[in-house]
């Protein structure tokens, strides 16, 4: 009975920033900023990556698809998201919904397993270099790719048919980008067992890589400290820096946004968190990569040499 009292609903609105109404223009500004500051860093890194040989190595190799599997991230979210700003968007179908929210998804939990295959990669590196070339060989890297994609193609499909089964009620979309919690709100059907599976799929895929980054670096952390020199450890844990960092502020972020309790009266902040790990955290990628990556800086500066126009 509760299904046949209400129209069934063949788009949704993302009611976007309607909280800041005030604040839209300076919003639009710093996000637009933001956007092509990472579209451009991520870009120069896998052009970067491309043409510099002696980086074509597993470390870079999974630093360029990460940043390709950002760039790819944003675009599916960043863009509405300014039209919305703008007061050009406004309505999107249940398909373009599904869409969305199936490439977010998809990359997200990709982005989540490439960290912890770069984890390993530097795990390799410190603590078996002799056996490095075998083990992180081409086969090897591109299977760890492969592997990461699937997984997030896989519970991608899985929740987009579980949430796009329900019966819809409402058509404001209190998001600025269709993500499973704020649609999900939406149906008219007993959703309970929906946010039980989503919360232990969202369980599962942070903290599983997250605990494999983890178990890596407790081990390079204790064959680094084997090291005599201070000068070689300092430069082990160089290495490990930029990823390190990548690592605390991706899956911390990510931990917040889907594995805290749900809060009905939490919107603004639930957008805050979501702006973070959509908009500021594919920004970090390019810019600790290369600001704390001195084989990334070489390499862009004899790129920069070589061009006639610089």
């Amino acid at each position: 009975m509760k299904r046949e009292n209400h129209t069934a609903v063949g788009e949704f609105v993302l009611q976007g920033f309607s909280s800041f109404r005030e604040h839209k223009i300076i919003l639009f500004v710093i996000f637009l900023t933001l956007y092509l500051l990472t579209l451009a860093g991520n870009v120069i890194i896998v052009t970067v990556i491309s043409f510099a040989r002696h980086l074509h190595t597993p470390m870079y190799f999974f630093l360029g698809v990460l940043s390709t599997s950002e760039t790819v991230y944003t675009l599916v979210i960043v863009p509405r998201m300014l039209c919305s700003l703008t007061g050009l968007s406004q309505p999107i179908s249940l398909a373009g919904c599904a869409t969305q929210m199936f490439f977010f998804i998809t990359l997200a939990i990709n982005n989540c397993f490439l960290l912890a295959a770069m984890g390993y990669d530097r795990y390799v590196a410190i603590c078996d270099p002799l056996r490095y070339t075998v083990l992180m060989n081409k086969r090897a890297c591109a299977l760890l790719v492969s592997g990461a994609c699937s997984i997030g193609l896989f519970v991608a499909i899985i929740q987009i048919s579980s949430v796009f089964r329900l019966p819809f009620y409402d058509r404001e979309v209190a998001h600025y980008f269709c993500d499973i919690r704020p649609v999900m709100k939406l149906s008219c059907a007993d959703t309970t067992l929906h946010d039980i599976i989503n919360f232990i799929i969202s369980s599962l895929v942070i903290v599983v890589p997250m605990g494999l980054v983890f178990i890596s670096y407790v081990l390079i952390v204790s064959t680094v400290l084997k090291i005599p020199s201070a000068w070689g450890r300092k430069k082990a844990f160089a290495t490990c820096a930029s990823h390190l960092t990548v690592v605390v502020v991706h899956y911390g972020c990510a931990s917040v946004a889907y594995l805290k309790p749900k809060s009905e009266n939490a919107r603004d902040q639930d957008q805050l968190i979501s702006v973070t790990y959509t908009v500021i955290t594919p920004l970090l990628n390019p810019v600790v990569y290369t600001l704390r990556n001195k084989e990334v800086k070489d390499a862009l500066h004899r790129a920069i040499r070589k061009n006639p126009l610089a």
